[in-house]
């Protein structure tokens, strides 16, 4: 455990150490969703594109369940390592590791059984149905250890192990990488190989951080026999409950960004399918920036827990002042350079004239609440780890869930096609002097001190 690098060490040097590897780490997994969507559409066969595309999200709540252990975990454990209870740290993560793996059973069984009905409601239809129940199909067998991967993940991170943490998720990413094109092209496998590449890859990862685990860390472990004292298991019903209690709204947060999608595609599906493309493109543009926003702000979660734990006040203001002042500064950046590179960057993703045109508008709007989306982050991030479940479930459910929902239902009533377009920049406004004035309110300890 680096008690130094959480208790002593300058905050930028303690703030960029734990969190530069998350940064690593989210954006080499944009990298490769971007190459695995160049595989898939690169068979030229549309149906297996579309089939995929449509089973897509199913990855995607896997990582949202696998974060309720994961996350939630992480922030009780960085708490009780502050105060330097490690016993207790080590027999939670213990449980949160088999924790995830039975929720990943029950995934796989569930999915399995009901796989039908939900490709159904999914949208597949008979040309698509070959290649989206093939990528499901596979998805949902490797479920378990796509879900139980998150735990680790993070909790390495509340014992200073960052770097370990970016090498298995890293590791996993370019594995996937090679076996995506070997699997589809080489071996003819379609649909089935870019999932079976998927769960390889999380067999990869998993096998390094149990080792890492096993081997090298001190006060995390995957041991079960510290789970029980004799024959009862040891956890409390308040040690449970913390660990949901943030948790939950952590998945909550991942599975409203596919929700925010999909009700901005729905308003703009009126206005035919040219401005949907140029909104898909220009998501993903910006998409580069809000992965390293998250990567920095939830990469310092455990150093803001484990302070939180502490009760160093004094510290955990100045770790919060940084934050919030380096990412509304690199959201400045972002904002800037983005917005002058808006028409090559649409270019990277099609050729389309008219698609380009469209979406280096769209894109510049979206731009516009960068710096929002910073102090929402980092926000969210102090919640979830000094245990503020309730302001943590309310900017969860917010940004691009409750909240963008009344605003795009009044921004396309007043504004039409531009306030449909408008709508995320304004939610992501609002969201943001929301997470001020419960900041305020939830942690008046470090208003106090800070």
């Amino acid at each position: 455990m680096d008690n130094e690098l959480f208790e002593r060490a300058p905050i930028p040097k303690a703030y960029f150490s734990l969190a530069m590897p998350v940064v690593m780490s989210m954006l080499v997994t944009l990298v490769y969703n971007m190459v695995d969507t160049y595989f898939i559409a690169h068979t030229g066969d549309t149906n297996m594109v579309a089939g995929v595309s449509l089973t897509a999200p199913v990855f995607m709540v896997m990582i949202a369940i696998g974060d309720i252990f994961g996350l939630g975990g992480s922030s009780v454990i960085s708490r009780l390592f502050g105060q330097h209870r490690y016993a207790d740290g080590k027999r939670l993560s213990v449980f949160c590791f088999y924790g995830s793996a039975l929720i990943g059973v029950a995934v796989l069984v569930l999915g399995l059984a009901f796989r039908t009905p939900i490709l159904s409601m999914l949208g597949a239809d008979e040309a698509t149905w070959p290649h989206a129940s093939a990528y499901y199909t596979w998805i949902i067998i490797g479920s378990p250890l796509i879900i139980v991967s998150m735990t680790p993940v993070n909790q390495l991170r509340t014992e200073g192990h960052a770097v370990p943490s970016m090498i298995g998720q890293i590791a996993g990413t370019v594995i996937n990488i090679i076996l995506n094109p070997l699997f589809i092209h080489v071996f003819g496998w379609g649909a089935a190989g870019s999932a079976g590449a998927t769960v390889i890859a999380n067999v990869c990862t998993d096998a390094y951080l149990v080792w890492f685990l096993l081997r090298r860390s001190q006060n995390l472990s995957v041991d079960p026999r510290l789970m029980f004292r004799g024959s009862r298991l040891n956890i409390t019903g308040s040690e449970l409950r913390d660990v949901l209690v943030i948790g939950i709204p952590a998945a909550v947060t991942n599975l409203t960004q596919s929700f925010g999608v999909v009700m901005v595609n729905l308003y703009l599906l009126p206005y035919g399918n040219d401005p949907v493309a140029a909104m898909g493109i220009a998501l993903k543009v910006v998409l580069i920036a809000v992965s390293v926003f998250v990567g920095f702000a939830f990469g310092a979660q455990a150093l803001i827990g484990y302070n939180y734990g502490a009760r160093d006040m004094v510290r955990l203001s100045g770790i919060l002042r940084f934050s919030y002042l380096f990412l509304s500064g690199f959201a400045l950046v972002m904002t800037v350079l983005l917005s002058v590179f808006d028409r090559q960057l649409m270019g990277f993703f099609i050729s389309d004239p008219r698609i380009i045109d469209l979406g280096a508008g769209i894109l510049r709007v979206q731009l516009l609440s960068l710096v929002c989306v910073g102090i929402v982050m980092v926000t969210t991030c102090t919640f979830q780890s000094t245990g503020k479940a309730l302001g943590a479930f309310i900017l969860s459910i917010s940004r691009q869930g409750v909240v963008l929902v009344v605003v795009l239902a009044v921004a396309s009533r007043v504004a039409g096609y531009n306030g449909v377009i408008a709508a995320q920049a304004i939610a992501d406004l609002i969201t943001a002097v929301m997470a001020i004035v419960l900041f305020r309110v939830l942690l008046p300890e470090l208003r106090r001190r800070g």
